[in-house]
């Protein structure tokens, strides 16, 4: 079955659950504030339980696949069982895993969690665009014909990321401009809302590009990186309807008790609500 194309799928998912993504990180610090060990075990409990909590009821879950990979392939198999546990539940599976080659090994990246055969298979995938937005092509093709979404970083919240982000080419564009108007172009013409997104960091001072792209803004950094949801209408302007908030740490922290974590995802909702109105 075919699925709808990303972005329809997202907005109807942000208007009906609210407008937040939670990630699914878990790093040896939580696993150890949970009680659990850094361990397969604890991977398990920790990934059962985010799924059992949030996805009936969240937009958005972002699982970050390397702290899964550094499990191997046990831990590759825990990823799997909480993408298709959390999509079952109805949430849509953005995959964090950035990545970005070209050519026949770009492809095999998106097959990888963008075709419907794969165990990986998710709604969405983050990419890195620093081979050349070019070099995307694969994942951006598959991603259209099989009713995904692809996010690529253009201005992250690391404070490293203006070294390239910023950098500016001959015709004076910077790099994440160019990014922007590249997704830009992707999701022309489409309603309600564009497949293709971009990473822009809440924390920044001043995003000094244009962020009307026609599709989602993934907005990492909210909570433990210090933004709020009162900055997003500064820094996103008239875009910030399109912005899937992003909070990890200060959602997660609230485990392993799942009436507190769908409180702590409930608040940072409302919050999101009272900002915007």
């Amino acid at each position: 079955m075919t699925l709808a194309p990303f972005g329809a799928r997202l907005r109807q998912a942000l208007d009906t659950r609210g407008q937040l993504c939670v990630g699914i990180d878990p790093h040896a610090s939580l696993l150890a504030a949970w009680g659990l060990g850094d361990d397969l075990a604890g991977l398990e409990t920790f990934s059962r339980t985010v799924v059992e909590a949030l996805a009936d009821r969240v937009a958005v879950l972002k699982p970050q696949a390397a702290f899964f990979e550094r499990f191997g392939s046990r831990g590759v198999a825990v990823l799997e069982k909480s993408v298709e546990e959390a999509r079952a539940a109805g949430a849509l599976v953005l995959m964090d895993a950035k990545r970005g080659d070209i050519g026949s090994t770009m492809a095999a990246y998106a097959e990888a969690f963008l075709s419907p055969g794969s165990p990986l298979f998710s709604d969405a995938v983050t990419v890195s665009p620093y081979l050349g937005f070019g070099s995307l092509r694969p994942a951006l093709d598959l991603a259209r014909a099989q009713g995904c979404g692809v996010f690529a970083l253009a201005l992250t919240s690391n404070p490293e990321g203006h070294e390239v982000q910023r950098a500016v080419g001959p015709d004076g564009e910077s790099v994440a401009a160019s990014v922007l108007r590249q997704l830009a172009a992707e999701n022309a013409d489409a309603e309600p809302l564009g497949s293709f997104g971009a990473v822009v960091g809440a924390t920044l001072a001043d995003a000094g590009v244009e962020l009307a792209i026609n599709g989602p803004l993934l907005a990492p950094g909210i909570g433990a990186q210090g933004a709020t949801m009162a900055d997003l209408p500064r820094v996103f302007g008239a875009a910030v309807i399109n912005v899937v908030p992003s909070v990890s740490r200060d959602v997660l922290k609230h485990g392993p008790s799942v009436a507190a974590l769908r409180s702590a995802a409930e608040r940072f909702a409302g919050e999101y609500a009272d900002a915007v109105k």
